[in-house]
């Protein structure tokens, strides 16, 4: 096994990703992507998975013989997709919408090493369940965490118990990485995970 491979790049700029990395003990550099997003609501898990694996080929163009990660994040309520909201009313307009109801959240992972023509991607799905909440329970949230960089509107690490009433599937997955789903794609591709731990 090359010693490049045994650090992962991290095509995201997601604070999120980059402490549950550094909590799974992974060796990893960051360098985020400017690859354009995808919005298509016909199939939300592909449009995951499409986003996650532009990240990472957009990465991997300048390092071929590296591993790279790219992951994106989507909350599905009905059929709709709901993104990063644009300002603080789209973020009011988008927890009215989720408040009382249950929602999914999904996370693509994709893998790509360009130099051995890899390019792997999975997906996981949590079922996050919102509290019901009046206009001023939603200011609330909304002066403590900042939303505006976050899908959904959300953040479940952030005062989470404000909004949320229950969570049916990986927490991580809702934070952004799926690191459970990510150390099993990497141990089928490379034999093991643990090649790219510190």
């Amino acid at each position: 096994m090359k010693d490049l491979y045994k650090q992962i790049i991290l095509a995201s700029a997601s604070p999120r990703r980059k402490e549950l990395m550094q909590k799974h003990g992974f060796n990893f550099t960051i360098e985020p992507s400017g690859a354009a997003e995808g919005d298509s609501p016909e199939d939300c898990v592909k449009t995951a998975i499409a986003n996650a694996k532009l990240k990472a080929l957009d990465i991997s163009k300048k390092h071929p013989n590296s591993v790279v990660l790219g992951a994106d994040t989507i909350v599905v309520l009905d059929g709709k997709l709901f993104g990063k909201p644009k300002d603080l009313r789209g973020a009011k307009e988008m927890l009215n919408a989720l408040q009382g109801r249950t929602h999914s959240v999904f996370t693509a992972i994709a893998i790509v090493l360009k130099s051995e023509n890899i390019l792997e991607a999975a997906a996981a799905e949590s079922r996050v369940s919102f509290k019901k909440m009046d206009l001023k329970g939603i200011e609330n949230y909304l002066q403590k965490v900042n939303v505006l960089d976050k899908a959904g509107a959300y953040a479940a690490q952030e005062f989470g118990e404000l909004i949320i009433e229950k969570i049916d599937g990986d927490f991580e997955n809702v934070m952004g990485l799926p690191c459970d789903l990510l150390k099993n794609e990497l141990d089928r591709i490379f034999g093991s995970f643990k090649i790219f731990l510190k």
